[in-house]
């Protein structure tokens, strides 16, 4: 157990709204094909960069306090590949000289940045750090490829780590992530890299430039993974489903999402916000954090399960006492 706090939490949707009527013609598909299958009924696009949407996010989670000492840009769809992002959000945030560096694990980004922010803080090497993730991937959908296009949306959302003070109980108590690579390339973007050189003549094709997922498969997959990572944190925690007061959980769809209750948690456990701004990647999890804080579902105290799946295959949940 690390005694280190989420002391805010801050969000940003972009305000351009797209239905799932308006997006139903450009994917061959009926609105209620859509709402059906993905559960999403709408989401966001981004009209301006991903370190405007950070930066927006990260100062309603800043609020009034000081500046971060640390920031970690805890997002999938990068600005450019080199330098990483940390540093034109820094920039778009009107900060200079603070540490600042990338964490990529997909969908799973945000979880990863905590507990390494929970490390880093325990160790005492920093007192206050920002983790911000920021999600624009909605131009990479692949029409041709419903069943994803149909889910993704654009978001950010931010969160401040400090240490916790004498006399409360806030923690980061443990967490169990496991990564499974017979699953990647369930879930892929293959360009941009080395096996798909940007313009190559032969090697890089349309799609490798666009979002590929077996649905299905990742599906399947996760049912299976999600248990056995489960079961291990739980046997080790000695706590059981029963034992949480919120499932914060990466909104992947509709069904992932439901998927939930097969787990022990009843609906009014967990937070659902799917079918308003759809599967926002890595800013999934800490845009339902975010919310949840908004709407006053947490209660300091609160024992807190977080986590969800991501691309690799990767499975990973934190236990967090709000």
């Amino acid at each position: 157990m690390q005694r280190v706090k989420i002391v805010s939490t801050g969000f940003y949707l972009p305000p351009k709204v797209q239905t799932a009527a308006e997006l139903a013609p450009l994917i061959g598909k009926s609105e209620r094909w859509i709402i059906t299958r993905s559960g999403v009924a709408e989401r966001r696009i981004a009209e301006e960069p991903m370190d405007e949407m950070a930066t927006k996010a990260a100062k309603e989670a800043l609020g009034d306090g000081p500046p971060p000492d640390c920031i970690i840009n805890a997002s999938t769809t990068p600005l450019q590949l080199i330098p990483d992002s940390s540093p034109f959000i820094q920039r778009t945030m009107g900060m200079e000289g603070i540490p600042s560096w990338s964490i990529h694990a997909t969908c799973l980004s945000f979880l990863v940045a905590l507990n390494n922010a929970a490390a880093l803080i325990e160790s005492k090497v920093y007192k206050r750090i920002l983790i911000v993730s920021a999600e624009a991937g909605t131009p990479f959908r692949d029409f041709e490829d419903p069943k994803s296009a149909a889910l993704f949306g654009d978001a950010a959302a931010a969160a401040i780590i400090e240490p916790t003070p004498h006399g409360e109980s806030s923690a980061y108590i443990d967490w169990e992530m496991n990564t499974w690579p017979d699953g990647a390339e369930l879930t892929e973007f293959r360009g941009a890299g080395t096996r798909h050189p940007p313009n190559h003549p032969t090697k890089t094709s349309e799609k490798d430039n666009l979002f590929q997922m077996k649905g299905k498969q990742v599906y399947r997959q996760a049912l299976l993974r999600i248990k056995s990572n489960l079961t291990e944190l739980y046997t080790r925690n000695k706590v059981s489903p029963k034992d949480f007061d919120r499932l914060i959980m990466h909104q992947a769809s509709g069904p992932a999402v439901q998927m939930a209750e097969a787990f022990g948690f009843p609906p009014e456990k967990t937070v659902n916000i799917i079918g308003k701004v759809g599967n926002t990647i890595a800013a999934s999890i800490p845009l339902v954090l975010a919310t949840a804080n908004k709407n006053g579902l947490l209660k300091r105290g609160d024992l807190l399960l977080v986590g969800g799946t991501g691309a690799g295959l990767s499975v990973g949940f934190s236990i967090i006492r709000w």
